[in-house]
Formats: structure tokens, C-alpha cells, sequence
């Protein structure tokens, strides 16, 4: 608030200048009026003796009023106006403070809004305190009850404490801060004794957050000056640390929301991605379902799909000479290498059945039989390291079937399992049955060959046909040998011509021709085993006779 002027006063106020005149004009009337340092203001001075009468207020001296008994009157009417005038400026600072306050809670709230982390509401309470509250050093501590300390969450300006001294005097610090209270401190002796305070600090302001009688922490201001805070500083901290203790409050519990959000996000996740292991996602989105825990007793689907098994051959004399724990981790291993396989060529596990393996390809059959061709490559791979030690090297029989299969859930309300049902699997496991007879790698109906568009990227050759026990239709099956070795597979298409032509003969009834396109096949690859079958069978016809109902087909 400016100091009052008896000038301005008397110059500003009209009522009071034509109440000047009128007692000027009275009889008898003498006076003349100054300001506090002798400058005239109103009259004429007069060199006679009268009477001095001061004009003041609670502001001070303003001036005086010299002359007769009139100038008396005056005097007073001037230390009244005076007074009015006084007033009028101290509530015009109120209203000029209350618009200050509203007006910083106004923007204060607005820029709250748009801070959704403690530490940036921390900073914006900084910062308006510092519009209206003059200091050097600004701090906000906030009281973390599962560690027992007191954390920083925002600073700004001069150092206030030492750090180093915080756990020593914890409890101190506590008492001052977390308290509940508001406080202009006078006396900082002991917290500078105690080498809490830095030494340029000589004045403290501060008030506490405060949520539902929960001390959460304080904002603390500091000055270099001694003195420098008053009570208007104090109201308006007050109502800062009001409004941001609330922010904060709901910013550290949307904090904590969203951590337990990501926590049981996380957790679910780990959940869909286990029971993923179990029941394969891609079982579920055939299903038209995302997740396991959408999935409903009786959920189904038809499709058209390649059946593959595969399984080691032998290994139940590999196992005998394992132990127990061996053998399992000889299987996991085994596993491990053929998963990937499965999944990188579109396919999915439907099950793992010790050393064998169930897989389904929604999409191209020819999927599957890239696959199959990778896993006897893996086995090539592996062998050469697993026979290292003088063991012999493991074999696989992959076959495949393609046609209808029904996908879905089966079970009760208790206790539910992924069902796949089809008669397409049960021929797909007898298909890979078949490898052991006619001692190949990789076997395929004419249904799942007929399917595959790009046959020329592949290496087959026709085993004839045969019946599966329990069937009524004989299947043409296939062999493809492109995972065979290098060596075999030029051997096998070099003598392709001679065992194709060994097939029709054989499925003819012309078996002495077929011996001999079989003989001059296995003559070339002595190492082809299969041909050795059909010369085998072919020379029992031979000595033994053909049922007149033959027509080519191997009961299996």
C-alpha cells in the first residue's frame, strides 16, 4: 500500500476542497495548511503566532493546519478524510489480494489438470508458489509409509537440506514436517546444529499435504533473508498445498490403479500365454475365440486340414539304455528342435505324445510337407552330433492325411479338453505307420499330394496302394525323399524312372517285370530298401499265386 500525501488528498477530493473554501470565507477565520515538510498547500502564511495543529494518522504525519481556532476544525476534518482515505487503500489491497488468490487458484487448478504424476504436480506447486511467494529454495517431500522415509519429489532453487542427514534425523524431521501444521518457523539454530539446513537458509515457511487427516508430506520454502515471511505467505502456501495434496492423492492412487491394472494385465497374460502351451492359440482362433477363458463346452468347428505324425523309430531299445532322466530329456531336447519346425511352417501342436508328435495345418498341405522335409533335415543335423559318442543315429516317420477334421471342446462343466475327432487322424497316424514297412522318411495320402499346388519343389515317388484295417477304401500313398540325404536323393531320382516303372508292373500283375525294373533300381541304390519290399512281395505272388480279387492293394 503507497503512502498517503496531504497533497493528493486535498487535490483529488473536491467535496473536500469546497469545504476548505467555506471555512475559509468564515469571520475570523485564519488558516493556512502544509504538507509534513513545510511545503504550502492551502492559505497564506502568516508571520504572526497561532496555533499548530498536526494532521495524522496511523500512517504517520501528513502535515499541519496552522491558525486561529478555525484552523482546529480544519485539522480534524483533514485527519478524517485522511483516515477514509486509508481505508479505502486497505480494501482495495484485500480485493486486490483476493483477486490475486483466486486468480492463481484459478490457473493453478487449470494446470493441475493437465498433470496426471505427482512428481509434475510437485513441479506446478513450485512454480505458482513462486509466482506469488518470494524464495530461494523450494522442496516437497512426500512420506513413503511402506519404506519409512521421506522422498523428494520436487525441488527447485538453492540446496535446502543435506541429504546425508535426512535417515540420521529422521525422526526430527518428522516431527517439523509431517505434523499436520502450517508454520512460519523463527528459530532455525537447532536444525542448522544438527547440520540439517545449509547455511545460506535463514528463513522457513511451510505447510503440510494433507488428504482426510493423512499427513502425505510438506512444501517447504526457504529464504536467504532472515524474517522474510509473514502471514499473508502463509495463508496462501496453505491453500496451495491444499489443492495439490488432493492432485496428488488421486495421481498416486490412479498411479497404483494402473500398476495393479498392468500387474493382473501381466499376470493374465502369463496365464493366456501358459495355457497357450497347453491348448494352442491357434486351436482357439479356429474356434473363433482369442483367449482360453472365452472358450465354451461345445465349441466347435469343421475344416478342412493336413494331419502330421511323426515318431522316432526304435526308440523303445534307444530308451532301454537311458535312465529314466535321460530319456526324458533326450525326448524334451528332441521336442525342442521339431516345435519350431512345426509352428515357422504354419502349422501348430496339437499334441506331443512322448517321442511322437500330433500337428495340424490349417492352411496348404504343402506346409506340412515343407515341414516334414525340415524335420528329417533336423535329424540329419542332429545325428551328426548325437552319434559322437559311438551311439547309433535316430530315424523319424512322418505321415500326413488331408481331409475333414472336427476342432472343439469336449468334456464337462468341471473339467474340459481341446478334442480334435476325424477320421483324418486316425489315417494320418496309420499313414505314418506305413514308413516302418516300406522303410521311408516321409509318407503322404494322394489326398494331401493332390492338394499340394507346387509339387515340382518336391521329390516323390508312388508306393502303390493299400488298405488300412477297419477301412473300406484303399489309399494311394506316396514317399517324398526330399529330406533324405544328398547321396540318396540323387540316387532315388536317378533311379526314378526304373522304380515307376516297377510300380505299374507290380500293380499290373506283371510281377517278373516288376522284379526286374526293382532289381535294376536296387542294383544302382542298394541302399533303397523299399524296392527290396516290392521285389519281396512280387516274388511271393510268384511262387505263391495271386487271389483272384487282388488288384494291387497291401492290406495294412
Amino acid at each position: 500500500m503507497g503512502k498517503l500525501s496531504l497533497k493528493n488528498i486535498i487535490q483529488s477530493d473536491q467535496e473536500l476542497k469546497m469545504l476548505i473554501g467555506y471555512f475559509r470565507q468564515q469571520p475570523a477565520a485564519s488558516f493556512y495548511i502544509e504538507d509534513a515538510n513545510g511545503n504550502l498547500l492551502s492559505g497564506e502564511k502568516s508571520e504572526k503566532e497561532e496555533s499548530r495543529f498536526p494532521v495524522e494518522n496511523e500512517a504517520g504525519l501528513l502535515g499541519w493546519v496552522t491558525g486561529n481556532s478555525t484552523a482546529s476544525v480544519v485539522a480534524g476534518l483533514l485527519k478524517m478524510v485522511a483516515q477514509k482515505e486509508i481505508e479505502k487503500k486497505k480494501l482495495g489491497a484485500e480485493v486486490l489480494n483476493m483477486y490475486q488468490e483466486v486468480n492463481l487458484m484459478f490457473n493453478f487448478a487449470g494446470k493441475l489438470a493437465q498433470a496426471i504424476e505427482p512428481p509434475a504436480i510437485a513441479q506446478i506447486t513450485l512454480e505458482e508458489a513462486g509466482h506469488v511467494i518470494s524464495f530461494s529454495a523450494g522442496w516437497i517431500f512426500l512420506w513413503d509409509e511402506k519404506t519409512e522415509q521421506i522422498n523428494i519429489l520436487a525441488s527447485e532453487g538453492l540446496p535446502l537440506l543435506n541429504k546425508k542427514q535426512i535417515p540420521e534425523y529422521l525422526d526430527l524431521l518428522q516431527h517439523i514436517l509431517l505434523n499436520g501444521q502450517s508454520e512460519i518457523m523463527g528459530d532455525l539454530n537447532f536444525l542448522k546444529a544438527a547440520n540439517i539446513l545449509t547455511e545460506e537458509v535463514n528463513s522457513i515457511i511451510y505447510s503440510s499435504l494433507k488428504v482426510n487427516r493423512r499427513i502425505m508430506g510438506a512444501i517447504v520454502l526457504a529464504h536467504t533473508l532472515p524474517d522474510h515471511y509473514h502471514a499473508n505467505d502463509l495463508k496462501l502456501l496453505t491453500t496451495l498445498a491444499q489443492q495439490s495434496s488432493t492432485t496428488i492423492e488421486s495421481a498416486m492412487l490412479y498411479e497404483k490403479n494402473i500398476q495393479e491394472s498392468r500387474e493382473k494385465e501381466e499376470a493374465m497374460r502369463r496365464i493366456y500365454a501358459a495355457a497357450g502351451k497347453f491348448v494352442p492359440f491357434e486351436f482357439l482362433r479356429s474356434l473363433g475365440r482369442e483367449v482360453i477363458t472365452d472358450v465354451r463346452l461345445g465349441d466347435q468347428v469343421e475344416k478342412i486340414v493336413t494331419v502330421l505324425f511323426s515318431d522316432i523309430r526304435g526308440y523303445t531299445t534307444l530308451a532301454e539304455k537311458m535312465t529314466p532322466a535321460e530319456n526324458f530329456n533326450f525326448v524334451c531336447d528332441f521336442n525342442l528342435m521339431m516345435g519350431p519346425i512345426i509352428r515357422r511352417n504354419n502349422g501348430f501342436i496339437n499334441q506331443y505324445l512322448g517321442d511322437a508328435i500330433m500337428a495340424i495345418f490349417p492352411g496348404n498341405p504343402a506346409d506340412a510337407l515343407a515341414a516334414a522335409v525340415e524335420m528329417e533335415v533336423k535329424v540329419l543335423e542332429f545325428n551328426e552330433k548325437f552319434t559322437v559318442d559311438g551311439r547309433d543315429p535316430i530315424r523319424i516317420g512322418i505321415g500326413m492325411h488331408t481331409g475333414p477334421l472336427i476342432m472343439g471342446i469336449t468334456g464337462d462343466q468341471d473339467r474340459m479338453d481341446a478334442a480334435t475327432i476325424s477320421d483324418t487322424v486316425n489315417t494320418a497316424s496309420r499313414i505314418e505307420s506305413l514308413t516302418k514297412y516300406y522303410r521311408t522318411g516321409i509318407i503322404l495320402s494322394d489326398a494331401t499330394l493332390r492338394h499340394i499346388q507346387e509339387q515340382g519343389l518336391f521329390l516323390f515317388r508312388p508306393l502303390g496302394r493299400v488298405k488300412l484295417k477297419g477301412k473300406q477304401e484303399a489309399l494311394h500313398i506316396h514317399e517324398c525323399f526330399s529330406g533324405n540325404t544328398q547321396k540318396e536323393r540323387n540316387l532315388k531320382t536317378y533311379t526314378l524312372p526304373d522304380f515307376n516303372e516297377g510300380i505299374e508292373n507290380y500293380l499290373s500283375r506283371n510281377f517278373e517285370e516288376a522284379i526286374r525294373c526293382f532289381e535294376k533300381a536296387s542294383q544302382a541304390d542298394p541302399a533303397d530298401n523299399t524296392a527290396k519290399i516290392f521285389i519281396s512281395n512280387a516274388l511271393d505272388y510268384l511262387q505263391k499265386g495271386v487271389p483272384d480279387d487282388w488288384t494291387g492293394v497291401e492290406q495294412r
